[in-house]
């Protein structure tokens, strides 16, 4: 038996290079979606873009299994702050006119 291993193997194990692999890239995804919502202009995009952000961020957390963060993530980071902010901009957009 291997001294290293600290987890169960089953059949549906992910081999270690591929989960260090999937995890880089969900960094790098998350690195990028960042830049979109801080570059966004149009505060309509930008509430999409953290949808988009909040979604990365819930795979993010699923590759370094966390799932409880990650349902968290996704009811909040993804479905509850965007619609919040769209509604909250609409709202602001009747008032003007």
């Amino acid at each position: 038996m291997n001294a290293g291993v600290l987890a169960a193997v089953t059949p549906f194990t992910v081999p270690l290079p591929m989960m260090e692999a999937l995890q880089v890239a969900s960094l790098v995804l998350v690195a990028a979606g960042a830049a979109v919502v801080v570059l966004s202009r149009n505060p309509v995009r930008q509430a999409i873009a953290v949808s988009v952000y909040g979604l990365l961020l819930a795979i993010l957390f699923l590759t370094f299994q966390a799932p409880d963060v990650t349902l968290s993530e996704l009811a909040v980071g993804a479905v509850a702050l965007p619609i919040l902010l769209l509604l909250a901009l609409a709202k602001c957009r009747r008032r003007e006119e």
